[in-house]
């Protein structure tokens, strides 16, 4: 019997980012395994414990799927798929950030600590990672 080998090309903090790169891994024909994902989805907070979920690939399959991952943009993208752009400075280095700036999203948030439970609102924002403007 053949043994296959796996080599580890990335890891993820939450199972769901883990899953969407895994959907698209699989939808160019690359076989994937995750490990950790049911840790993780039973508790989050054990994430950082045992090093996130890993995500694995046949070993003859790694520059394929190394390929595959990095031609996703890293940075929001509009609906065409191309990168936004901050109107202040017009970097393209925009990433989507929950805000807490006003008392609506604050006692949102509180309310889900008190209660362990999700918040029931959360302002999303694009925030430049140059220039720190949100908008």
């Amino acid at each position: 019997m053949e043994s296959v080998k796996f080599n580890q090309i990335a890891n993820y903090q939450y199972t769901s980012e883990a899953y969407l790169f895994k959907g698209k891994l699989e939808s160019e024909g690359v076989e994937v395994f995750l490990q950790n994902e049911n840790t993780i989805n039973t508790d989050p907070l054990l994430s950082n414990a045992v090093g996130g979920v890993k995500l694995f690939v046949k070993s003859e399959d790694v520059m394929k799927a190394k390929q595959i991952l990095a031609a996703i943009p890293e940075y929001s993208v509009n609906d065409k798929g191309e990168l936004l752009t901050c109107p202040n400075c017009g970097a393209t280095t925009i990433s989507m950030v929950t805000s807490i700036k006003d008392v609506k999203s604050f006692l949102a948030f509180m309310y889900g600590l008190l209660t362990l439970s999700m918040p029931l609102f959360a302002k999303q924002k694009y925030k430049c990672e140059n220039c720190a403007f949100e908008f």
